[in-house]
């Protein structure tokens, strides 16, 4: 998101901080020592982020969640001494107490940078507007005993009685009862010397963990109403929650509220992953790619030169050194060396079907494969594309769980970089002058995924596609894949199997489905799922009577 703030002009580079990792023993005034002599186990912060003990890379777990505690004490820093507000893009713990964590939260930022600011000499009140979906049990609990600190919530969710707190709780709220709510809360503030501002965007309507119903206007007028009352007072304002697709739109709405920009619209289509990839893509140029010099001793050796001949480059573009160079600015080497891979290598070669293009790792001696890409150039709607042949991304060393369950076709869990895969196959496409990507799933997982970006090229299968998704709403997307791979479903009362189809993302104007065929279609076709045999009335004929 700072990248989106940075191209508005509303963050200048010589405002933004980076913070350092906040000092044991400043958790320590905070978090009872033997809890925090545990955060180095992974079989602690399992369960405070919902994985695996064996998937739970500590390292870098308790970097990042230290950077962000700092990045909350050098705020308050910068708040005391400008009298103004800040925002840090990382903090908002509210759920850890001072003997364990919970709800994602290790330890509580807010608490301890309070509690730093205190040894420092920092007497004045201090107040917690906390305005995450979830209420501040952590932060009840740390702030215990603080006579000199109040906190005021607004939630969706009633966890009891939380001493201590002036708690409001709101299911289901909309704009108009929340903000009149937040106004009271606003009313029964003390006057503060300090604030901690929890601007959570997990308020959002249809957030999969909140329980309020606000739209992005609702939030960015909550954060100017809080903003209004805290004018002149030194403010730190941190994101807390948001598990929804909007969720940083709603936080870039908080940065303007502080620019005093609060009616600056957030665009609609905009995607920071998009515009950062994009920025990375302009920056590279096409030099790197396009030049020669990416030897290797093997290539030279071909020549008897004691080196190597021209190497082969993917899709008649892109060398090895180039393509591994390109992973690290765009930091997916860093991704995999967190999933503790080491030795990192790039290599291209042929496959039947196109250009393959295999990045391998090390770990525990073994060398393993963990992307591998076939991928040509083909003619789609007669338009020229990028077509992906196949494409994996795999995490061997992981294990399937209950949390990380095994969807048809995986050998091993995925590496959680599908996102970012098909944006660097766009800006391929984009790259090489082609006017889309396109592939064929396999698996309904796969499409689904897929949903926002891509269509299938043909309209009727694009209905068909649609009124699977209506049809089968009810279920999750797991139930649902397994579902179609194990030929459960029914169209129109008879059997249907999957269609791997082509779908296409068109990256400039190009042919796209009509859309009343795909209307046409979508209405014409209803999904059910067959009924097993426990599900059979005793009026129902067996299978092999049908008809």
């Amino acid at each position: 998101m700072l990248w989106h703030l940075q191209r508005r002009r509303l963050v200048a580079d010589s405002e933004v901080r980076t913070p350092s990792r906040i000092a044991y023993r400043d958790l320590a005034r905070v978090h009872d020592p033997d809890y925090l002599r545990t955060l180095g186990q992974p079989e602690t912060l399992a369960p405070i982020f919902g994985a695996d003990a064996w998937d739970m890379p500590v390292d870098e777990v308790m970097n990042t969640i230290r950077l962000g505690c700092g990045g909350t004490l050098g705020a308050a820093r910068t708040a005391l001494r400008t009298s103004g507000p800040t925002l840090n893009l990382l903090g908002g713990f509210h759920h850890a107490y001072r003997d364990r964590g919970a709800g994602l939260c290790p330890v509580n930022d807010i608490a301890i940078a309070l509690a730093v600011l205190r040894d420092e000499g920092f007497a004045g009140r201090a107040v917690v507007i906390d305005l995450d979906a979830h209420p501040p049990d952590g932060t009840a609990d740390c702030l215990e005993g603080d006579d000199a600190a109040w906190i005021g919530s607004l939630s969706g969710s009633n966890w009891g009685e939380l001493p201590g707190v002036d708690e409001t709780v709101l299911p289901d709220a909309t704009d108009v009862p929340y903000l009149e709510a937040l106004d009271e809360l606003l009313e029964r503030m003390p006057l503060p010397d300090l604030a901690f501002v929890i601007a959570g965007g997990d308020v959002l309507h249809d957030d999969r963990f909140g329980l309020l119903d606000l739209t992005l206007d609702g939030v960015r007028e909550r954060d100017r109403r809080v903003a209004r009352a805290l004018d002149g007072v030194a403010s730190v304002w941190l994101p807390g929650g948001g598990y929804h697709e909007s969720s940083w739109k709603a936080l870039a709405g908080t940065a303007m509220v502080l620019a005093n920009r609060p009616r600056m619209a957030v665009p609609r289509e905009i995607d920071p992953l998009d515009f950062h990839y994009a920025q990375i893509y302009t920056s590279l140029g096409g030099t790197v790619f396009e030049s020669d010099p990416w030897l290797t001793e093997e290539d030279l050796a071909e020549l008897g030169l004691g080196g190597r001949a021209a190497p082969h480059k993917l899709l008649g573009y892109y060398t090895a050194e180039a393509l591994e160079y390109a992973f690290s600015e765009y930091d997916l080497l860093d991704h995999l060396r967190r999933l503790h891979y080491r030795d990192l290598q790039v290599e291209i070669g042929r496959a039947t079907t196109g250009d393959q293009l295999r990045l391998t790792g090390s770990y525990g001696g073994e060398r393993h494969l963990l992307i591998e890409l076939v991928v040509s150039k083909e003619l789609v709607a007669g338009r020229p594309v990028l077509y992906v042949n196949w494409l994996t991304l795999r995490h061997p060393i992981a294990r399937f769980s209950a949390r990380r369950p095994r969807l048809p076709g995986q050998e091993v869990p995925g590496l959680g970089l599908a996102r970012e895969a098909g944006e660097l196959l766009a800006l391929m496409a984009q790259r090489l002058d082609l006017e889309g990507v396109a592939f064929r799933p396999a698996w309904y997982h796969t499409a689904y995924a897929s949903r926002d970006y891509f269509q299938f090229t043909d309209a009727a299968r694009q209905g068909r596609f649609e009124a699977l998704m209506r049809d089968l709403a009810d279920r999750s997307l797991l139930e649902v894949t397994r579902l179609l791979a194990d030929e459960q479903v029914r169209m129109n009362g008879e059997p249907y199997a999957w269609e791997s189809d082509d779908m296409v993302l068109w990256l400039i104007e190009s042919p796209r489905p009509d859309p009343e065929a795909v209307r046409a279609e979508r209405e014409r076709v209803r999904f059910t799922v067959a009924p097993t045999a426990g599900d059979r009335r005793e009026t129902d004929p067996p299978p092999s009577a049908a008809g």
